[in-house]
């Protein structure tokens, strides 16, 4: 097996460390939070009609699925940044890859570090914050180290299979279309090496009796989409339906979200054939990176842990397999903006339902202080999501902020209000998913809509000066201004 796995940190020294504190958890919850890179929401559970996700469907059939979860930016590392920290984007101040946390927010307060102050060991497996995908597997990439008492950097052979790898534009694999249906068994690969470290971590920590934090984070199905050939073989290219586009579609949009569909010349009105190779490819590493969750949720049952075990399943923002005739993320339509949410937790009143209420990843941080009693973070910017997990019929929000570039977007129970540029000044968009889900059909410009438009952009106006609010005690580095300002 050509693998390796790089270990940062020292249990030995966590353990002193944590000493004095564990007495503060003891009898609270532990946390173990799941995150794939890319993932959208075609998962069984939320009712894709060919994606096997057997492991995320039962989680969910324990769990609370929520329906309507938005990531705040469409870029793996602004999102992450965001949700560890329960901060808007805008308050940050990261909004592109390849920032390391304290660049901008120094004493920024992250979910791992709250509950290392409260008692936890918290642990980091593969790709939490930041990483260039896949040439930093196996590195650190743009981690956080003040958040983690211990990490582990898996490295598989699909690092050392990239030149086997089929790619639209030669050499290149993290932002372009790319896939392969690797040789070898699951074991040999990045994430399974992953999975079997958490595992080793569910057994030591029961021994133990420690309270954790335990973040589990998959690189896949971010590009390239590599897992074993068998899940290939799970979606038959003929029976792949490769989304299409009205003609003149593009026309009907501002010129800032048609840019979002275009930029990538290669990836743009794909061949039928290779279209439905990358859906096929996208959907195998899907259901690949679901059997690994689904080792790491054996282990949590089989040292029983489950019952006083939180967990948490979700993604860094959602992603587009061809439809707007687009592939990929970073762009403010649904399908980059939705996010797959669920959680269970012992005693959880609403398991193996689905709530419709609004929420956002931000929220994560607040609602996983809330259901292990710890102190709230007084710089986090969400909203606890407990009193959905008690009643699903509840409202947590009523509306979801999601930003990209000089673009913000509003999504509210029925509608998606974009605009771009200070005020709209680049464009609006408004699409109305009782009629349209697929928001293909842009209405800002109809004066029937003029009233709805007004009071969305009032709500909107609202939304955007709340997230660029500092919290108090946030310190912030701004690149254009470099002191410090509080």
């Amino acid at each position: 097996m050509r693998s390796t796995a790089i270990v940062l940190g020292c249990l030995f020294v966590s353990s002193i460390l944590n000493v004095g504190r564990a007495a503060d958890a003891a009898g609270k919850p532990n946390v173990l939070f799941l995150i794939c890179d890319d993932l959208n929401c075609d998962l069984g559970c939320y009712g894709h009609p060919q994606v096997k996700s057997p492991n995320v469907d039962r989680l969910a059939a324990r769990g609370l699925r929520f329906e309507n979860a938005y990531c705040q930016y469409p870029l793996c590392g602004p999102s992450r940044a965001s949700f560890m920290t329960g901060l808007y984007p805008d308050q940050t101040l990261i909004h592109r890859n390849a920032i390391y946390l304290r660049e901008h927010v120094p004493n920024a307060q992250t979910v791992a570090q709250l509950f290392r102050a409260n008692g936890y060991v918290a642990t980091r497996v593969g790709k939490i914050f930041h990483y260039n995908v896949p040439n930093h597997i196996g590195t650190s990439g743009h981690d956080d180290p003040y958040s983690w008492d211990f990490t582990f950097n898996p490295r598989g052979r699909d690092r050392d299979d990239e030149p086997k790898i089929f790619t639209l534009v030669p050499g290149t694999f993290g932002g372009t279309l790319s896939w392969l249906a690797a040789e070898g068994d699951d074991s040999e690969q990045t994430d399974a090496i992953g999975a079997a470290e958490a595992v080793r971590l569910l057994r030591l920590y029961k021994s133990e009796e420690r309270p954790f934090f335990l973040a589990v984070g998959l690189y896949r199905p971010h590009t390239p989409y590599v897992s074993p050939k068998k899940y290939f073989e799970l979606y038959p290219t003929s029976e792949i339906t490769v989304p299409t586009v009205p003609a003149g579609y593009l026309d009907t949009l501002p010129a800032p979200a048609r840019r979002t569909l275009t930029r990538k010349k290669d990836q743009v009105n794909l061949d039928d054939k290779l279209a439905r190779q990358a859906i096929q490819a996208y959907h195998a590493a899907i259901t690949f990176a679901d059997a690994q969750l689904g080792r790491v949720l054996d282990a949590l049952e089989q040292n029983g842990l489950a019952d006083n075990t939180v967990v948490v399943m979700t993604s860094d923002h959602g992603y587009h397999m061809g439809q707007h005739g687009y592939y990929q993320k970073t762009t403010l339509f649904e399908n980059a903006t939705h996010v797959p949410l669920i959680i269970a937790a012992p005693g959880l009143k609403s398991a193996g339902q689905s709530t419709k209420s609004i929420a956002e990843m931000v929220d994560l941080l607040p609602t996983l202080a809330a259901l292990c009693a710890l102190p709230p973070s007084a710089q986090a910017s969400g909203v606890s999501l407990v009193p959905v997990l008690d009643d699903p019929a509840a409202t947590a929000r009523d509306s979801a902020l999601t930003q990209l570039e000089e673009g913000y977007s509003l999504r509210t129970p029925r509608y998606r209000f974009t605009q771009w540029g200070p005020d709209g000044s680049d464009g609006m968009e408004l699409y109305d998913h009782e009629s349209d889900p697929q928001e293909l059909e842009n209405l800002a410009n109809r004066p029937e809509q003029t009233r709805t438009v007004q009071a969305l952009k009032t709500v909107l106006a609202e939304r955007i000066e709340a997230a660029n609010r500092v919290p108090e005690g946030l310190e912030q580095i701004r690149f254009d201004n470099p002191r410090r300002e509080r």
